[in-house]
This record gives C-alpha cells, structure tokens and sequence, in this order.
C-alpha cells in the first residue's frame, strides 16, 4: 500500500506542477485529470472518503514539502511529551510551521499553547525527511525539525489538542503517535542530551 501511496503523491504533485507553469489549456486539462487519478489513488488506499481525500491533496502553487517543528525539552534525564486528543498518542510539542514566523518562533510558540511551558531554542538537533523514517504513510510530504529547547518557566497545562502534559524517562515511553515521532527519533533526542559537540542530523 505504501507504494501506491507514494506513486499517488508522486503524480499529484508532478500535475500540481504542471498546473502551476503551464499557458497551454489542452495541457492544463490533462494535468487535471493527473490529479484525479491521483485522487483516486489516495481513496482507494486508505480510509478516508475522495471528498476528504480532495481537502488533504488539494495545494494551491507549486508543491514542496511542509515543515514541521518538534520541540525538544528537558528536566533532568526526562523528557517533555504531550498527550494528543486526536488519537490518544504521546508526541514532543509542535506542529506545521506557521508563515511569517521563523522556525525558532514557532517552537516557542507550539510548546507554550500545548504544553503551557516558556523555552528557549538552543540548536537544530535533526533535519528529517518523513519518507525516509518509519512513519505511517500520509497524503502530504513533510519535513521535520528537531529543535532542542532551554526550559526557563511556565508550568504543565493542556490546551485544545492536548490532553496530558508529562516528561518521560527513554526507559519509560508512552504509546507513541508515530506520524508526529517515531521511539528512534526520540532516542536519537536523549542521545543528543549531554552531547555538547552534537553534529545536527539530516536527510
């Protein structure tokens, strides 16, 4: 099922292309009809009905990857975690990155509105490209930024999309929402803890 899925994406992002470029309109038919069997593509190899399907592959301009940033922080050897509502899994606090702001205002922002907690970002821990980690197969190509934080204030308090607020220890990982992290993402962060000389990772 991945590969279709992949194919899928492969194609909706070469018409959305197209569609972006193209002056010709017999050529900017048949990139339309490219992003219906891509459409088709994703509803049959998932669960989601085509008009959903439609919502999450529709993008305006030409496509690229989305960002995602995931916070990093720590009190003592554990580390922070949010419980989300959506699907009762354990993540690091974050999100898509938001225009006009920069990756370092982002975190900031996503730690504080779903864990309640002040940082502030100390490096770039990991670069990651989705596709090439153990990640669920999702609609959308996403790459994701690990950034490690200096906690400085705040306390625990859940919002709109977070149920629970802990810190975990690396032998004690909750059930984990593997589209935002994987357990191996995770190590990779208790690894970097003590590690002054850290050489950022990327893909």
């Amino acid at each position: 099922m991945s590969q279709w899925l992949d194919w899928a994406k492969r194609l909706q992002a070469l018409a959305q292309a197209g569609l972006t470029f193209t002056k010709d309109e017999f050529d900017r038919e048949r990139y339309v009809e490219l992003q219906q069997i891509a459409t088709e593509m994703f509803e049959r190899q998932s669960d989601l009905a085509l008009d959903e399907v439609t919502k999450l592959t529709h993008v305006d301009g030409y496509p690229t990857p989305k960002l995602d940033v995931r916070g990093v922080v720590f009190r003592d050897d554990a580390i922070l975690l949010v419980k989300e509502r959506s699907d009762g899994l354990w993540t690091l606090p974050g999100g898509f990155c938001e225009v006009g702001l920069s990756p370092a205002q982002n975190i900031i922002k996503e730690i504080e509105e779903e864990a309640g907690f002040h940082v502030v970002p100390v490096r770039l821990l990991a670069l990651f490209d989705m596709h090439h980690h153990d990640h669920p197969p999702l609609s959308q190509h996403y790459y994701k930024l690990f950034i490690e934080c200096e906690l400085i204030g705040g306390e625990a308090q859940v919002s709109h999309e977070t149920s629970e607020v802990a810190f975990f220890t690396r032998e004690h990982l909750p059930p984990l929402s593997t589209a935002r992290n994987t357990q191996e993402q995770l190590y990779m962060c208790f690894e970097a803890r003590w590690q002054k000389d850290w050489i950022t990772l990327f893909d």
